[in-house]
């Protein structure tokens, strides 16, 4: 049965996975692994149970997809800074998980621990991009009531797309569960905050399916960081949109899980709202059709009216087989944008049991949409026993597995 649930608390390994991309950019010295999610603190819970050995070891190799423009550091290295580009690439990046002297044993005993002995720094190992799409506007024109593309721009484009499926299928060879799992960063975030964050969250997911890193023109430095992070976010949905309707359409993929951070939940919910409303006025179910199993909004920065619009009123709800809204009343990074942009009723990411109207809840219930939102006040809390829910359901078993 689908329900609706609205918990208080934490405890469970996703959700200290998801509000664990706590890492917002900017900040000085070296990157730091998370701490362990508790769930993998006892005794009964095993991480990395039936791993290939080709994937134990220290480093952490992503798939990227970006529209930032490239760059030369000082070394004539590749890196991605804020400025944007018209073209679309991917390729693979490596994280190395602690320092050189590291083996995969010390790395294990220490994602197994809430007490680590010695911190494990994160560092960027390499960068290379596969391939880069044809730039975006192709050349078009109107005939007989349809939009035409240029013949040569529509098969190099066609191309491009069948060199990315190529490049995922073999990632996708080297795992048992043909699944992705793309993560899409927020507000001020660097290349690199996007790779570290997901490098932690797919090793602590057990360093199943295949993890993609959707990371856009964002980490604008100054006072007007944050108002050209949003443009890039205008900028960004066209691209991630042609990314999850193209990957969708690989018979090698069986289910995607999207996760995005911050900002990122309303580039996600941006790209989205096109493709449901493509896939109804299709006739077809968005949810099969863009094969997308778990979507997971974390401290979603959005104003609380344009995401009732886009979850309920444009049936977003229906577009995933299960979501997954995280939000707390303290959080202080959201705290400044609520303050900045003064809604009437404030932002989703410190969403509170007051803002959540009976309108809301009501609405919910009867859709039989599988959606939760979830409520947290410290990382500290352990469980989820104190609930407020729509139903008799309770968001321990609501949310506790990918499956």
């Amino acid at each position: 049965m689908r329900r609706i649930v609205i918990g208080i608390g934490i405890g469970i390994a996703l959700l200290l996975v998801a509000v664990s991309l706590w890492f917002v950019g900017g900040g000085g010295g070296p990157r730091v692994m998370m701490p362990t999610p508790r769930i993998y603190e006892q005794p009964d819970q095993e991480l990395f149970e039936d791993l290939p050995p080709s994937l134990q070891k220290t480093e952490v190799e992503l798939m990227y997809v970006t529209d930032r423009a490239p760059e030369k550091d000082e070394n004539d290295n590749l890196r991605y800074g804020f400025g944007r580009s018209g073209s679309l690439a991917f390729g693979t990046v490596t994280v190395a998980l602690g320092g050189p002297t590291i083996t995969w044993e010390d790395l294990l005993e220490a994602s197994r621990t809430g007490r680590r002995l010695n911190p494990l720094h994160l560092s960027l190992e390499s960068v290379v991009e596969i391939a880069r799409a044809s730039p975006d506007p192709l050349p078009f024109w109107k005939e007989a009531g349809q939009i035409v593309y240029e013949p040569t721009a529509q098969a190099r484009r066609r191309e491009d797309v069948k060199e990315f499926r190529r490049a995922l299928a073999r990632r996708l060879a080297l795992t048992p569960r043909k699944e992705v799992f793309v993560y899409v960063h927020g507000f001020n975030n660097t290349f690199e905050d996007a790779v570290f964050a997901m490098s932690e969250f797919w090793h602590f997911l057990g360093r199943e399916g295949v993890p993609i890193v959707y990371t856009w023109p964002a980490g604008y430095p100054g006072v007007f960081g944050y108002t050209y992070d949003r443009e890039s976010r205008e900028f960004t949905v066209f691209h991630l949109k042609r990314m999850l309707l193209a990957m969708s359409g690989f018979p090698e993929v069986e289910r995607i899980h999207l996760i995005a951070h911050s900002r990122g939940t309303d580039v996600t919910l941006a790209a989205l709202r096109e493709l449901t409303i493509w896939a109804w006025a299709s006739g077809l179910d968005p949810e099969v059709q863009l094969k997308l199993h778990n979507l997971v909004l974390a401290a979603p920065d959005m104003d609380v009216q344009v995401f009732e619009q886009r979850m309920l009123a444009e049936h977003i709800a229906f577009s995933a087989h299960r979501v997954t809204i995280y939000a707390s009343p303290n959080d202080k990074a959201i705290g400044y944008a609520e303050r900045f942009f003064v809604g009437p009723r404030g932002r989703m990411g410190t969403v509170g049991l007051d803002k959540i109207t009976a309108v809301d809840k009501a609405v919910m219930e009867k859709s039989g949409a599988n959606l939760a939102i979830i409520l947290y006040d410290r990382l500290s809390s352990p469980d989820l026993d104190e609930s407020v829910t729509a139903t008799t359901a309770t968001a321990r078993g609501q949310a506790r597995t990918w499956s």
